[in-house]
């Protein structure tokens, strides 16, 4: 006596066996698990400053520190330091460093970043030209 199998009876079969074990191809990926690692958010050969809100902006030192390169979620500007301070502007943009803390304002009646601090005690130490 001689069993045939028909294309219903296999695709019962393969849906038999599907449902014995995980049927994941991520697993006999060779090119990884999967996951991509996390990247970095941090601008390079920048300094992030988090400010009230969650926000934040990053400053990035420019010629010695005669300008810097301010970072935001919206737009990217250069300031250029107002005499020997550690205060930079462009226009009625204005960003004053003092330990490690920043003072930032745009000619707005309300600072769109206040608050903002790093995790050190310093200033961003000047890039190297």
């Amino acid at each position: 006596m001689q069993t045939r199998l028909t294309g219903a009876s296999l695709t019962a079969i393969a849906l038999l066996l599907a449902g014995c074990g995980d049927m994941s191809l991520k697993k006999y990926n060779p090119f990884g698990d999967g996951s991509a690692p996390e990247r970095s958010r941090v601008p390079a050969n920048a300094t992030e400053y988090q400010c009230a809100g969650g926000k934040r902006l990053y400053i990035r030192m420019l010629d010695g520190g005669e300008a810097i390169w301010l970072i935001l979620a919206e737009r990217e500007l250069r300031l250029e330091r107002i005499g020997s301070s550690q205060r930079y502007s462009k226009g009625n943009t204005i960003l004053s460093l003092n330990g490690n803390e920043a003072g930032f304002a745009d000619g707005s009646a309300t600072p769109p970043y206040s608050g903002c601090k790093t995790g050190g005690s310093e200033t961003p130490a000047p890039a190297v030209k």
